[in-house]
């Protein structure tokens, strides 16, 4: 695979790997991981602070590739990536001596194909074509879920990696899982039927759902067995903008098993469903799938709140829930209080992605009712969904500072 890489190619990804062990030897990143794995194990000295920035559009502040080759712009941009943070926003991300290879796996819930019709415009906006209209009708439609496993093509990857980087870079595989049941549901049937399906056709709707979380389980074996695990303990994306630091997960270099390792599952789309109607037609699933997990993360840009009491928070493995703009801070502030869960803080990006300036007094004061709540708590501030920044590419690192102040000023300490 290396004959992919042109002399050119290799000359720019070896300089870039350069700069990144550089920047990784700086004293500041051995400080964080420590940070972070205290953190993360429940011991940690202050809140964290990250900014996932590969939505933004900007010109300027999204990388750019250069190399000529296919396999050589995706190495590239894996290594300038790695290294953003550090440059232009100066959060908590650790920059390290290595270039992580995840395992490539798919699951096609229901056998079926997801289309989506995009915008006119170019926007992110789409509409969802819908294969499922009727589970007493359709019901014939679904089939198991097809798994693919793209071994080769993931260890082909990381061999390149080697040959061309393996003397400055410690290449080394990794492995992400997510399980996200309903956006599965609404990506074949549209959320409104799925809604109408849980009242008109309960039991189709429980079959659909043992159906899809039956395929989960089955991709979870089939990784095991086919031997496409690694370890997600360290400087690993553990979906959600976080990392996977950790002494509480085995540490193995045969056998892994999905027990351990971090996972991540949210439900989104139930946003607009009864705790009641929560409890029956969807928790179960989600406690079958995140009960294999080593610890889990939960929560996207849902409020959790009204399923935390009964439901989200009996997960046993539970390490992290997502407090998104959507959350009841105070709700969510009192049950999480000295309690071995973290409170990841999503902040509503439309301070960062709205409009030319940040308005800091606003911010400050936005950020303080979020201490404030999460006093007593394990906080970490992730920032997320911010697509533009109108051009005035400083506002993350202000709005990082931002935090880091008003966590110096206000946070009392565990």
């Amino acid at each position: 695979m290396e004959d992919q890489i042109t002399t050119r190619d290799r000359e720019t990804l070896r300089e870039l790997a350069k700069r990144q062990a550089e920047i990784a030897a700086l004293p500041v990143m051995a400080e964080r991981a420590r940070l972070w794995t205290a953190h993360n194990d429940l011991r940690g000295e202050r809140p964290m602070v990250f900014f996932e920035g590969n939505t933004v559009e900007d010109k300027g502040f999204v990388p750019v590739a250069t190399c000529e080759t296919e396999l050589g712009r995706r190495m590239e941009l894996q290594l300038k990536w790695a290294m953003l943070n550090h440059e232009l926003i100066g959060d908590d991300r650790v920059v390290t001596a290595e270039f992580l290879c995840p395992w490539r796996y798919e699951i096609t819930a229901f056998g079926l194909l997801v289309t989506r019709v995009h915008s006119s415009d170019g926007g992110i906006g789409f509409h969802i074509k819908e294969q499922i209209q009727d589970l007493s009708e359709d019901m014939d439609k679904l089939r198991p879920s097809i798994l693919s496993f793209y071994r080769e093509d993931s260890l082909r990857y990381a061999e390149t990696a080697r040959e061309v980087l393996g003397d400055i870079l410690q290449v080394r595989m990794s492995t992400a899982l997510n399980a996200s049941l309903t956006q599965d549901v609404v990506n074949i049937m549209g959320m409104e039927n799925m809604f109408i399906a849980m009242m008109e056709t309960p039991d189709e709707f429980h079959t659909l759902m043992s159906l899809l979380t039956d395929g989960y389980l089955a991709l979870f074996d089939e990784l095991e067995k086919r031997q496409m695990l690694s370890l997600n303990h360290a400087n690993d994306w553990v979906c959600q903008g976080t990392f996977g630091y950790t002494e509480q997960l085995p540490e193995k270099t045969e056998n892994i098993r999905i027990s351990d390792l971090w996972g991540y599952a949210d439900s989104q789309e139930t946003v607009g469903v009864s705790p009641e109607m929560f409890g029956e037609f969807i928790f179960p699933y989600y406690k079958k799938v995140t009960e294999r997990y080593g610890l889990t993360v939960y929560g996207c840009c849902e409020p959790v709140h009204p399923f935390w009491d009964k439901y989200i928070s009996t997960l046993s493995n539970l390490r992290k829930v997502s407090i998104s703009p959507w959350c009841d801070e105070e709700f969510i502030g009192e049950r999480l209080r000295g309690k071995p869960v973290i409170y990841q803080r999503k902040p509503s990006p439309n301070f960062v992605g709205v409009g030319k300036t940040l308005d800091e007094d606003a911010f400050r004061q936005y950020i303080d009712h979020t201490i404030d709540c999460a006093q007593g708590c394990r906080l970490e501030f992730t920032f997320r969904d911010v697509y533009t920044l109108e051009g005035e590419l400083g506002k993350p690192r202000r709005a990082v500072e931002i935090v880091r102040e008003e966590i110096e000023n206000r946070w009392k300490g565990y």
